[in-house]
């Protein structure tokens, strides 16, 4: 194989990178995504070098013009990244000389590498994190806006996939509204705790340079420098930690689009999905297929993938800093873009999905899902207790069963033939609607409940 030329790190080496080992060693492809934040890094740093007099004010002003000179030909398409530089850093470093001559060379004093990227990093997942929580937010709008709109609209509530319990429409997208408020919790406290600048700790010890780092986190907007110079390169939990709110995020989204697919269905047909979210079949005309939706299903499995990835580079990596991790980026950026993708495909098809309120009450005629009511009457009227009255219950629904009617169609007579005592006053607990009115206990489902807590939503997730 040929051999490439020698490394800005070369001075200790008398062989060359072998042309193999440059292409594996390479980050480039990747990491230069992250340009913005590392010529950001750069300006903070060397306006702190010379704050200490460890470069002069000339020297300063030659590196902060050459840098925006750089970030300027990278946004238009202008740079010749090189794998031979290897990544971001030195791609920059190399190009900097290039322009402002022996100043570009100073550049890098009182840092390593290793602090960094891990600043890099940082300023980069803080803007995507930032922009995640506003997008979870505007779907949370959504979904608020759109639960106000059906707040009393009568739907069967599930479990095991059967009709257990009459809910509203607009409490069960309420469900949703939790969750999500949930995961901007984590997202936020994800932030804060990476919210502390690795810069300054140069290759894992610190340096002897009067550096202030105060100077620099102030800058560059973090909370505080890192307490410890080992532990701020040799760590990644930050990223682990935002892949995992996002596996969460990933989970509550793919719940959702699960039950949107099963309820667009024809069995189902509770919902219309709209058709800007929606495709064909390359072969059946009459298809309309809920693609946003299934993919948004699908994609949890690269987040989940990315999270193991990341924590399989970590859990058996000695301190400090090992090439090892290389490999945190592209789960990092992946998982970003794919989250991102997610909540925006998301709130589209929610923004504009239609309920089918006829197929929603057509379902509530299936499972006796009043039966719980029914129980519930025999302990508060008739002081049954409450284990006796569901063995009568399910009496009275296999009475339902064997006539094939529900039980808000069962005579009182019949009823009476169970559980001699019960009066008329039974049939009206056993209507949907009364079952759904009379669920007013804190976070339950009854309409003005489902008022209360779409007003109190606004208040707690939507207030700026």
């Amino acid at each position: 194989m040929k051999k490439s030329n020698s490394k800005i790190w070369g001075g200790r080496f008398l062989a060359p990178t072998d042309e193999i080992m440059e292409e594996f060693n390479s980050s480039i492809q990747f990491d230069k995504i992250l340009y913005i934040e590392d010529i950001e890094g750069s300006i903070a740093h060397s306006e702190m070098l010379s704050k200490q007099n460890i470069i002069s004010k000339d020297e300063l002003e030659l590196i902060k013009s050459g840098l925006k000179q750089i970030e300027l030909e990278i946004s238009n398409n202008e740079f010749n990244f090189s794998v031979k530089l290897e990544d971001i850093h030195m791609n920059i470093e190399n190009r900097l000389i290039e322009i402002i001559g022996e100043a570009g060379k100073k550049l890098h004093t009182a840092r390593s590498r290793n602090d960094q990227v891990a600043t890099d990093i940082k300023l980069w997942l803080r803007k995507r994190i930032d922009q995640i929580e506003l997008s979870l937010k505007s779907l949370q709008r959504t979904l608020i806006e759109k639960s106000e709109i059906y707040y009393n609209l009568l739907m069967p509530g599930y479990t095991h996939l059967q009709v257990g319990q009459p809910v509203t429409f607009g409490h069960y997208l309420l469900a949703y509204v939790e969750m999500l408020g949930r995961d901007r919790g984590r997202l936020s406290d994800c932030r804060k705790r990476l919210n502390e600048l690795p810069l300054g700790s140069a290759a894992l010890a610190g340096t002897s340079y009067p550096i202030d780092r105060h100077f620099v986190a102030q800058k560059l907007d973090f909370s505080k420098p890192t307490e410890n110079s080992m532990d701020s390169v040799s760590d990644r939990d930050f990223a682990i930690e935002f892949i995992s709110s996002s596996s969460l995020i990933a989970i509550h989204l793919s719940r959702l689009a699960e039950e949107l697919v099963i309820w667009s269905s024809d069995r189902f047909n509770f919902v219309k999905l709209p058709e800007s979210y929606t495709t064909g079949s390359s072969i059946m005309p009459q298809k309309r297929n809920p693609d946003a939706a299934e993919l948004i299903r699908a994609k949890p499995g690269r987040i989940f993938g990315n999270l193991l990835s990341l924590m399989t580079v970590l859990k058996g990596l000695p301190m400090t800093y090992g090439k090892d991790m290389q490999e945190d980026k592209e789960p990092i950026f992946d998982t970003a873009k794919t989250i991102e993708l997610c909540i925006v495909n998301m709130e589209g098809m929610i923004k504009n999905l239609e309920p089918v309120p006829d197929k929603m009450m057509e379902a509530l005629q299936k499972g006796f899902p009043t039966a719980t009511d029914f129980a519930d009457y025999l302990v508060r009227n008739l002081k049954i207790p409450f284990r006796d009255a569901h063995h009568l219950t399910g009496k009275i629904v296999l009475l339902a069963e064997k006539k094939e009617v529900t039980l808000e169609n069962l005579t009182i007579e019949e009823i009476q033939t169970i559980v001699p005592k019960v009066d008329i006053s039974i049939l009206d607990i056993l209507k949907i609607e009364s079952s759904v009115s009379k669920r007013t206990s804190y976070g339950g489902t009854a309409p003005d409940n489902v008022l209360r807590a779409i007003k109190k939503a606004k208040q707690r997730f939507l207030k700026d």
